[in-house]
Parts: C-alpha cells; structure tokens; sequence
C-alpha cells in the first residue's frame, strides 16, 4: 500500500530486523527535505522501532560511542546519551539529550566529523571550504580546494563531502570544479571530482555529483549519485570502480563488518536532479527510484537488505551506525520532556 503524500509508511524486507538483532546495531538517518532525524532501532519480539525528532534541514550526522552529531538549518547539535549500561528509559536503551548547540548561520553545512582532537569538523558548502566550529564566531576555515580563487558565500563548487583517516581530513566530493557563483549547477553530469585534501589537488574527476566518500578497510568508497552507483576509488588509476547499482539518487554512507549502509532518496521533480545519467540507469533496469536505506554485502556487491520510507519522507541525506543500541531515542525541543530529563556530572 502506497502512503499518501502527507502521510509516511515504513517498510523494510523481511530479514532486515533479524539484521539488526545478528549485528547488534541501530541506525540513524536524517531527511533534509522534510526535517526529519530518524532512529531505528528494535522494540520486543524484533519488530522495527520507529522514532523521529523534527530539526529544520537536518543534514550532516556522526555518531560515537555515547554522542551523536548533527547539523539543522543554522545550527550544528551535540546530543549525549543520558543512559548508562543497562538503563531504560520508557523500553529505549539509549536517550539523546541535546546537550550543546553551535548558531552557525546558514552556511548549508554537509558532511560533518571528529578529528583526532575531538573537534567539530564540517563541510562549508555554501563557502566552499572545510570549517571547525567556533565559540565566537560562526565558523573557523580551515582549507579550501586549490580551484577556488577566494572564501565567498556563493556555493561555487558545491563541495559537500568529507572522509577522514586517522583522524584528519583526507578526501573531499565537490559536484564540480566551478569558481563562479553556483557553477556546478552547469556541472551536474561530469563535473564531480575528488580532492585529496593533504596534497591540495583533484584525483578524480569525471564523476556525477559525488557525495558521502569514506574511508573503510584501506578503501576510498563513494557515492557517484548522478548514476546511482556505489562504488569505490582506484587511487593508483583514479578511477571510480562502480560495486553496485541502488535504485534513487544517493546520499548517506556508512560501514558495518561486512556491510555498507546506504541511502537512497526520490530525485526532486527539478532541473538540478534531471536529466543524469541516474535516469537512463533506471528505465534500462525498468525500475523506479526509492528513498529510503540499502545494505550492501561488500563482499558480492549485493543488496541483501533494504528499508523504504514512503509518503512525506523523499530525500535522505546522511545515515550512521549505532553499534550496541537496540532501542535509541532522542529529546527535542517542543515537548516538556526536555526540562525533566536530568543528569549529574
């Protein structure tokens, strides 16, 4: 059954709860278009756990053992978990409180991360650079891809993703080289590259509006979202070596053992999302695109597991792994719940 508009239903195939139980995991995924943060977890007798906070334009997420990081509208959030091993809270063994808030301004903050510091890492599209977060001021630079000339506000190249390793920025996506006021809009087909962010220049390039890169058992993944392919990076050729074909345009990239967790979203019914090569792909496959998350075997390339959201939710951006939680949560802003929910330090 099909959700309505202003609705949302949430499927998923039959093993994927079991998955979740195997791997003892919980995921989380953010959806931009509609605000959403969503947990999903496992209540009694391994049924899906739903559970959704609204946050305008959630993006970017990371997740560590006890903290969970994510960026709004104009806002980048720390949540910690209130929980300690072997506490419950209303049948949920994990509760994020948001616990410290950075006002950054709209800069329409990507991907974000920790470094080996512990400090706030994030993609600055709108400026064009990568940015740590302030006490003072909206944000710090600190690096810019050597194809733009200058810091300006004007989302030249819309650079949007980042892999760490070892703690530090390694790689970075960019839908295009452009170094005029939203140039890559004229780039969405083949303009995407990669930049390795310690050497200041381009690897890769002829990709379709690249997003989520990551660094994972000595591999370079990424997401080349303008043809639906996940794949991963030769560095010795830089070359996109294309894994596996998922069904909508692609964004959200996160590992687990021997699994990738991807996201998949409906492409919006404009000029930016139209006309890719994502389209071809689809009607040569007869398929139409989904939104929602895929997990990816990564030793067969095959999607083994699957959940679609439908109705309200078209559009994911981010999605990270939880490990060890069955049943997560979080607090928001709206309800009293904020100002009773206490811990002591």
């Amino acid at each position: 059954m099909t959700a309505s508009p202003l609705s949302l239903e949430i499927t998923s195939s039959r093993q994927f709860p079991e998955w979740l139980a195997e791997q003892r995991v919980s995921l989380a995924f953010t959806t931009y278009q509609t605000g959403k943060l969503f947990l999903i977890g496992l209540q009694s007798g391994d049924r899906l756990s739903l559970f959704e906070r609204t946050f305008n334009r959630a993006m970017g997420l990371y997740a560590t053992d006890r903290s969970l990081y994510l960026s709004s509208l104009f806002q980048l959030w720390r949540f910690e978990n209130a929980l300690e091993p072997g506490q419950d809270y209303q049948g949920y063994d994990r509760l994020y409180v948001p616990q410290v808030g950075y006002t950054t301004g709209d800069l329409d903050i990507h991907d974000i991360a920790l470094d080996a510091e512990n400090r706030i890492i994030f993609v600055n599209t709108l400026f064009g650079c990568l940015a740590a977060v302030s006490e003072t001021h909206s944000f710090v630079p600190l690096w810019q891809p050597p194809f733009l000339s200058k810091l300006a506000a004007e989302d030249r190249c819309h650079l949007n993703g980042l892999a760490m390793d070892a703690g530090q920025p390694r790689y970075v996506t960019a839908v295009s080289q452009s170094d005029v006021a939203d140039g890559w809009r004229d780039r969405r087909h083949n303009g995407g590259v990669v930049v390795d962010v310690p050497a200041n220049q381009a690897i890769v390039t002829g990709l379709s509006m690249p997003h989520s890169p990551r660094c994972y058992r000595d591999k370079l993944w990424l997401l080349n979202s303008g043809t639906g392919y996940f794949g991963s990076v030769d560095l010795q050729q830089g070359t996109f070596e294309p894994m596996t074909f998922c069904p909508g345009y692609l964004r959200g990239l996160a590992f687990w053992g021997d699994y990738a967790i991807v996201g998949i979203s409906r492409p919006r019914g404009n000029k930016t999302f139209s006309g890719l090569a994502l389209d071809g792909n689809l009607k040569a496959k007869d398929a139409e695109a989904r939104s929602g998350l895929l997990v990816i075997d990564l030793r067969s390339g095959d999607i083994v597991h699957w959940l679609r959201a439908e109705g309200i939710v078209e559009e994911l951006y981010d999605v990270a792994v939880l490990p060890g939680v069955r049943r997560p949560m979080a607090i928001g802003f709206v309800s009293d719940e904020i100002r009773r929910v206490i811990t002591v330090g």
